[in-house]
């Protein structure tokens, strides 16, 4: 019998946003960069809300990167957020800085470009993202399922930590709800 006290069921009901502000913390990650976007909201929120995490936006995502990139550096752990149309811009720093120096950038974007996407740029970034990553061997796991957060995010932030290699979690429409489309 399942009651609203479970632990299991409670942990069933939390949303994917804590779940990785609470991945986040358990791993240390006190940075958190960001260029602003609706679907990280929640977890921009949420982490703007904890004084465990130095939280701030940035105007383009390469200049989070960087910044992530020097606090690894100076002893920080950070994690970039963004959306998919913002990854299109990041070959170039993750290939010059991130990967040949092994840095352990963690990025978290939120996918656009597919179900119901109506905007061309979004989808052709969506459609070469994973090619890129794979190209530039970067671990990355698209997150759809709620059930699947906690471990995903946890045990990839210790691999990238331990292996000093660049980590990316897409965040799917299926587990966020996406973008919400105008009719």
């Amino acid at each position: 019998m399942t009651t609203d006290t479970d632990p299991q069921r409670a942990e069933a009901l939390r949303p994917w946003h804590e779940i990785v502000r609470d991945a986040l913390k358990a791993n240390d990650v006190r940075l958190i960069t960001f260029v602003p976007d609706n679907v990280l909201r929640p977890l921009i929120e949420a982490v703007q809300a904890d004084p465990f995490f130095t939280v701030f936006s940035t105007t383009r995502e390469e200049e989070a990167v960087g910044i992530v990139s020097g606090a690894w550096m100076a002893g920080m752990r950070g994690i970039v957020l963004m959306q998919t149309s913002g990854f299109a811009t990041l070959a170039n720093v993750l290939a010059s800085l991130a990967v040949p120096f092994q840095i352990p950038v963690m990025m978290m974007v939120s996918e656009r470009g597919t179900l119901g996407e109506f905007n061309i740029g979004q989808a052709l970034v969506a459609r070469t993202m994973r090619p890129v990553l794979d190209c530039l061997a970067i671990e990355h796991h698209t997150l759809s399922r709620l059930d699947e957060v906690e471990f995903i995010v946890d045990r990839s932030i210790r691999q990238a930590v331990a292996t000093q290699a660049p980590v990316t979690f897409i965040l799917s429409p299926l587990l966020t709800g996406g973008k919400v489309f105008q009719k």
